[in-house]
């Protein structure tokens, strides 16, 4: 198995921080994205890798075992079972530094001593020198079954898509998925396709599939998890003397009654006109409206007459 450099794949160095990789990710996966890029077999290869790069390095505890143990990281644990119980055996025993690129020591153990650096590529055959092929038969005869790599995608929609729920195809390692994205999904939030990641290893299960969603809001309305506001402007008469407008809601326009002397800034509540509250059907937040007071202009001179004589009579 060639040894693929995550970090060279995210286009990072080894001392990357995780927005650094976080950062990286994001760039790469809308760059060589399935939707993107159609019927390109390469970028679709290459956005899996991302994936899986990202998967691993964005976990601290999986970023750990790959920069000591390289390819093999998925392997950590079983080696080091089988190392402990070569030792226990008086067998042959790794003494020593890391692992991938550290130097192992100079000790010895069971008459065999180690020294040097050891890159990725011949780190497997350095286990099965060390320990046979029973720290890989060891692990699978104890039930040691490895869940594969989970993937992790991200799906740009607009606001307007996630008003109701439907059904959409995701491209995915070169297969697809047909799924139901739920009406009221969030920016930023990730939901998990299970048994769609990469496979397990020794028999064990199929990792899971995490798509963080993108929402663009591509509406005049400003949202607040299922609450949406906005702003209008209405005349400075209506605003005076009250009256009937229209108004754009989410789902259509509605008939809305201003009170006489309202104020600029005032604030008034459409109970259920907001946005779907998410995996709740038929329950949705409110649409909040901030009026705008639209002053007139280019007055007559009878207009500004009428003006002076309302002034005198207010004083």
């Amino acid at each position: 198995m060639a040894f693929i450099d995550y970090y060279k794949l995210l286009e990072l160095d080894k001392s990357a921080s995780q927005a650094d990789i976080k950062k990286a990710y994001r760039k790469l996966a809308r760059k060589y994205h399935p939707d993107l890029n159609p019927n390109d077999k390469e970028a679709q290869l290459r956005f899996q890798q991302i994936n899986e790069a990202n998967e691993v390095l964005s976990d601290p505890e999986k970023r750990k075992k790959y920069d000591q143990y390289g390819k093999d990281w998925q392997h950590a644990d079983a080696y080091e079972e089988a190392r402990k119980q070569q030792q226990a055996s008086g067998g042959r025993a790794y003494s020593g530094g890391g692992f991938g690129g550290s130097g192992f020591g100079g000790g010895q153990a069971g008459g065999y001593s180690y020294s040097g650096n050891f890159d990725d590529d011949t780190f497997s055959d350095f286990f099965e020198e060390m320990f046979g092929s029973s720290a890989r038969a060891q692990g699978s005869g104890r039930g040691r079954h490895y869940k594969g790599q989970d993937f992790n995608a991200e799906l740009q929609l607009n606001l307007s898509d996630v008003y109701t729920s439907h059904k959409q195809t995701l491209t995915v390692n070169g297969k697809n998925i047909r799924l139901t994205i739920p009406a009221g999904v969030e920016n930023g939030q990730t939901i998990k396709i299970k048994g769609h990641g990469g496979p397990g290893v020794q028999g064990g299960p199929k990792g899971d599939l995490f798509i963080t969603f993108n929402i663009v809001n591509n509406t005049k309305f400003k949202r607040e998890k299922e609450n949406l506001f906005t702003t209008i402007e209405i005349d400075f008469y209506t605003a005076l003397l009250g009256g009937e407008i229209t108004v754009d809601t989410f789902s259509g326009k509605v008939k809305l009654n201003v009170n006489p002397e309202t104020q600029p800034g005032t604030k008034v509540k459409l109970k259920g006109k907001g946005f779907p509250k998410y995996k709740k059907e038929g329950q949705f937040g409110d649409l909040i409206i901030t009026y705008n007071i639209k002053i007139p202009t280019n007055l007559s001179n009878r207009e500004k007459e009428l003006f002076k004589e309302l002034q005198k009579l207010r004083s």
